[in-house]
């Protein structure tokens, strides 16, 4: 029966794009299952900027705070004997509230990918799997949120005064070639975490609507999702 289901609703967005495809019951239920998607990746990247990009959307949720890199974890020890290993700490706030400050910008790049999803985006989100909106989104918008997210990062960073001890730690251990090129600056490291936060988010967005499309609050997104369970 899924598998049907599933067929019918592909047969329908490629029945949409055939020259003789005229009104009617056919290009309804297509009309329905594009506003179903688009409304379910529009809740899912909307949901997940809300929830980040606020304070504290990072540091109090265990699943995306952005802790210290493994490098300068291990210091940390030496610090707590000569008295400074606030510095740490200090820089794992500034490095949360930095990508708390740059998620919102995620959001117009987000629903323009919406906008633009074509026959074969739909048809990769039907058929993918529990993850393919989160994928649908990774994969429009990875390079240009990253390209957004780096200069409100170092702004952040910058401002915070704690970039330029981090940049100067890594760049002594990075001698010894032990740390990762997205590691070894603050502001690239956080822009990273923050994009990995992002999509971990909109996952969890993605699977409350396939578990529960009633609860989604859209009757669109309950029309279309409800037939794939």
């Amino acid at each position: 029966m899924k598998r049907s289901l599933l067929a019918t609703l592909l047969a329908l967005f490629m029945f949409a794009s055939h020259p003789v495809c005229g009104a009617g019951l056919s290009d309804l239920s297509n009309q329905e299952t594009s506003v179903g998607l688009k409304a379910a990746l529009e809740k899912g990247a909307s949901a997940a900027v809300g929830q980040l990009g606020k304070e504290n959307g990072f540091l109090s949720n265990e699943k995306v705070k952005i802790p210290l890199p493994s490098t300068l974890e291990k210091i940390r020890p030496v610090l707590q004997m000569t008295g400074k290993s606030g510095q740490l700490d200090e820089l794992v706030v500034a490095m949360n509230r930095a990508a708390e400050a740059a998620v919102p910008k995620a959001k117009p790049l987000l629903l323009n990918a919406v906008k633009s999803m074509t026959i074969s985006d739909a048809k990769n989100i039907l058929t993918g799997g529990d993850t393919s909106v989160t994928e649908f989104f990774r994969q429009k918008t990875s390079s240009q949120l990253g390209r957004e997210f780096l200069p409100v990062v170092k702004n952040v960073t910058d401002k915070s005064g704690l970039s330029s001890k981090y940049n100067n730690v890594m760049a002594q251990v990075q001698k010894f070639g032990v740390v990762n090129s997205q590691e070894s600056t603050v502001e690239g490291y956080v822009t990273e975490r923050a994009l990995d936060a992002l999509f971990v988010m909109i996952g969890e967005e993605e699977k409350a609507i396939r578990k529960d499309p009633l609860g989604a609050g859209s009757k669109a997104i309950s029309k279309v999702f409800s037939l794939l369970n």
